[in-house]
């Protein structure tokens, strides 16, 4: 295998990484706290933590620097107006995941320390609404930069 298509594996694979890591936890984290059970909510949110810090936030670094290796390989310059689609579309990804992370780890810690038997704090409910609202424009990001990727198309 040359070294184009090894890099390429692996951007796929990250790419692969990232969104069903993020698909996964989206729907158990919104399962669990649809369950209104609190052991299901604390180890869901404790492992949706550990997934981000595991799985997706190296994806997150492994993309970008794939990305662009793999377009100066090809010869695609970087002001390609679908590749510069892409790239915003990932940095709209990105900004909505920051605040996710920071969101989900409040949501671990105010699960872990509400005591058994009382309900979690209004805090909790409202941080798990930003939760899943930040999830859609990440979701429906990354599904156009696949779009963006497979068909290059001229914009």
């Amino acid at each position: 295998m040359d070294s184009y298509l090894l890099l390429k594996t692996i951007h796929v694979l990250s790419s692969t990484l990232l969104f069903g890591t993020g698909l996964g936890t989206a729907f158990h984290g919104w399962m669990a706290n649809r369950s209104g059970v609190l052991a299901a909510r604390r180890v869901v949110n404790r492992n949706v933590v550990l997934a981000d810090w595991f799985f997706t936030t190296p994806a997150v670094i492994v993309q970008p620097v794939t990305g662009v290796w793999l377009a100066r390989i090809a010869g695609f310059p970087l002001t390609e107006p679908w590749l510069l689609a892409a790239i915003g579309l990932y940095v709209l990804v990105g900004a909505c995941w920051l605040p996710v992370v920071a969101i989900q780890i409040r949501m671990q810690r105010i699960s872990d320390s509400t005591p058994e038997g009382m309900p979690l704090p209004a805090l909790y409910v409202r941080l798990s609404r930003w939760w899943f609202a930040l999830g859609w424009p990440a979701f429906l990001g990354v599904i156009a930069i696949f779009w963006l990727m497979i068909a290059k198309p001229d914009l």
